[in-house]
């Protein structure tokens, strides 16, 4: 009878595998892993700072152009061109700052003066039409307009309150960025020759260019988005001045206006507009509210298909869907400020993946837009020849 049984292999035979570390690896492991945690640890607590150079950073490729247009036009140093760009900035901000203030108590007195009235004709005028009654029918009395106004008042003297308090701080953090942008911007040459210098030749053309692109992206959303809002804010001055509104106030609101519906993505348009409506048809009127309105929709038409693709078909090409989830994506990050930059760094971004992301000819054609697809290859055939007989 055959043995089926099968032999135990020894411990012996089965091969060893020691695995022994050095006590200088053990060291260096450690030292990297405090080095990071000290490092996250650095950042964590001086988020704030760190926070105010980038944001530096960014303003300071703004600037860029700008201070090359002086340099180069004038032959100016590059600090005094930055030097003259911050006064006439801090020019501004005071201005706005003057006009701001007296305004919030003007508004305050002429919504006092004339609210209550406007509301009552708007409500009666919507009972009258459509049968809804608001507020117990028969409009509002003075109470309404009395009350609105405390509030504007509350309102102003809690806004310089807090301002007073958080002042301070404020002013350092603006006054930090502001000399951190300084230094990027006026010492930019040398700046960006000792980044370069600490890489490999190869290398530094794609990092040299995609800087050279984040100063024509941001300096060209910038100053495109500066001419817009000239525009946009004389539109609307002109507008509301002639409906009846105050110089004191329609120079304050023109500005908001302006500025919101340009700089800040996707919702700015329709805040920068609702505000001078609502405050044009609390003060003077359905009518005038309503002609406000109809400027805020024809200038929106004349900026979205002509102004804006001509001021900045040449600085900053984007994509709408891209913009708008960009927007929400900084805002949710970094609040306003993000939703602010967003713009910018979105495009930076996308030619960034247009230039070193590799791309293949789609030979797959959808079922769905085959026509599409033909008219495009027919286009990208005639561009090509176009550019051979160039």
């Amino acid at each position: 009878m055959a043995d089926n049984s099968t032999e135990t292999a020894k411990p012996a035979d089965i091969p060893q595998v020691r695995i022994t570390f050095e006590t200088r690896t053990l060291w260096k492991v450690a030292g990297v892993i405090l080095a990071v945690l000290i490092a996250i640890w650095a950042i964590g607590e001086a988020s704030t700072l760190v926070v105010l150079v980038g944001m530096s950073f960014f303003f300071s490729l703004a600037l860029q152009p700008a201070v090359m247009w002086l340099t180069n036009r004038y032959d100016w140093r590059r600090g005094s061109a930055v030097g003259v760009i911050y006064l006439v900035s801090a020019l501004g901000v005071v201005a706005l700052v003057v006009i701001l203030i007296p305004a919030i108590a003007t508004l305050a007195t002429a919504i006092g003066e004339t609210g209550a009235e406007s509301v009552n004709n708007l409500t009666i005028w919507i009972e009258d039409t459509f049968g809804v009654t608001i507020g117990g029918g028969g409009g509002f009395d003075g109470d309404w307009a009395t009350s609105i106004e405390d509030e504007l008042k509350a309102w102003a003297v809690s806004s310089i309150g807090g301002i007073a308090t958080t002042g301070l701080s404020f002013i350092f953090n603006m006054a930090t960025m502001a000399m951190f942008t300084f230094y990027f911007t006026a010492d930019a040459p040398r700046f960006q020759r000792s980044v370069l210098g600490l890489l490999p030749e190869k290398r530094q053309d794609e990092i040299g260019w995609a800087w050279d692109q984040a100063i024509v992206q941001t300096g060209g959303y910038f100053y495109s988005r500066m001419v817009l809002m000239v525009i946009n804010g004389t539109g609307f001055f002109f507008t509301m001045v002639l409906v009846g509104m105050p110089v004191a106030l329609a120079i304050p609101l023109a500005v908001f206006g302006g500025f919101v519906s340009v700089f800040i993505p996707a919702i700015g348009t329709y805040i920068g507009g609702a505000i001078p409506i609502l405050l044009t048809l609390a003060i003077q009127g359905l009518v005038a509210g309503l002609i406000v309105l109809a400027y805020v929709l024809i200038y929106q038409q004349i900026e979205n298909y002509w102004l804006s693709p001509k001021i900045s078909s040449k600085t900053m090409t984007l994509n709408g869907a891209v913009a708008f989830g960009g927007a929400l994506f900084g805002g949710a990050i970094a609040g306003p400020m993000g939703a602010f930059i967003s713009l910018p760094v979105a495009a930076l971004i996308t030619s960034l993946v247009s230039n070193f992301a590799p791309h293949h000819k789609v030979v797959y054609t959808f079922s769905y837009d085959a026509h599409e697809t033909a008219l495009h290859e027919s286009i990208e055939e005639q561009n090509a020849k176009k550019a051979e007989d160039d």
